[in-house]
């Protein structure tokens, strides 16, 4: 073949709608979404939504709308519309931290810092998330939990926001919410459900009140 006779035609950029999406594609929008909640533009339910389709989605144009009512992070104006998602360069979303139990417990307790998002996940075991001398490097920490034949527990300090919404299909799921009076204080927001088992997530009380407590109910059973 001549190729001075049938030069070599420059490819055209992939649009979109077809690019297929990448990690970094992903936390990024759960970025923007973990941005959102924490300003209270996105209720607990709506970031539920819509960060389940952020990690179900395959293409960069299936990630557009679910932020583009949205500003980006810092209160800056509306993204460019031709490419919006570059991955992160320096990943600051960071990669999530995964807790597994099946047929076996998992624990995580004591000082630790907490990533933006967790993913607790207990198949006929039990998964333990204690945040109550954590240290948060963000404001926003988002747990993706689930529990079929198992249990997941998340205990939080009496002293930050704790939010949530999920499904109990012949289980439980429970968020005790909180609301703290710090503007500036960590927000905890747990999605998911669970299966014939339990998801549970509340604040850690001190020793002296849970001993008041006990003694309360046993004075009131009598």
């Amino acid at each position: 073949m001549d190729l001075e006779k049938h030069p070599q035609q420059p490819t055209a950029p992939a649009e979109p709608d077809v690019i297929r999406a990448s990690d970094a594609d992903r936390d990024r929008i759960a970025d923007i979404l973990r941005e959102a909640v924490a300003e209270g533009r996105l209720t607990a339910d709506e970031h539920g939504e819509r960060v389940d389709a952020v990690y179900r989605a395959k293409t960069v144009g299936e990630l557009e709308p679910l932020v583009r009512d949205l500003p980006a992070p810092g209160g800056a104006a509306a993204r460019p519309a031709t490419a919006p998602y570059a991955p992160d360069p320096e990943g600051a979303a960071g990669p999530a931290e995964n807790l597994v139990a099946v047929f076996s417990s998992s624990t995580r307790r004591g000082r630790w810092r907490v990533g933006g998002r967790t993913n607790a996940f207990s198949l006929f075991g039990s998964v333990e998330i204690d945040l109550t001398e954590a240290l948060f490097g963000q404001r926003l920490t988002v747990i993706n939990a689930t529990s079929i034949f198992g249990s997941v527990e998340i205990r939080v300090p009496e002293n930050i926001s704790l939010r949530g919404s999920g499904t109990g299909i012949f289980g439980n799921f429970e968020v005790v919410t909180l609301e703290s009076g710090d503007p500036e204080a960590p927000v905890v927001v747990v999605n998911g459900y669970s299966v014939f088992g339990s998801v549970e997530a509340k604040p850690k009380r001190g020793k002296f009140i849970t001993d008041l407590q006990d003694r309360l109910r046993k004075h009131l059973g009598h």
